[in-house]
């Protein structure tokens, strides 16, 4: 008759934590994805983070031109911005003229 032994309990183990850790990975992976679709598509969106968190824009900006070799994005971005507050009468501080 055939004896089977058991797994040793740290291999359980090693390998639920490296399961736990891939899912983790793909989660992080798909949100971040998520996040940076939703920049490249939404000026809205951008504009919101350029107003809420100014850190992760420039890093959006940074990347982009890094990898794509110009910064067009950030100037049509800036300018019309710019026409937006013109429109509204506010001064580029976020005060009226």
């Amino acid at each position: 008759m055939l004896h089977k032994s058991a797994r040793p309990g740290y291999k359980r183990v090693v390998k639920n934590t490296a399961l736990v850790l891939i899912a983790a990975e793909a989660v992080a992976f798909g949100v971040s994805y998520a996040g940076w679709y939703r920049l490249n598509t939404n000026r809205e969106f951008r504009h919101y983070v350029k107003e809420n968190y100014p850190t992760v824009l420039e890093s959006y900006y940074q990347v982009g031109e890094f990898l794509g070799g110009d910064s067009s994005v950030r100037n049509i971005d800036e300018q019309i911005w710019a026409q937006e507050r013109a429109a509204k009468g506010v001064g580029v501080g976020g005060t009226k003229p």
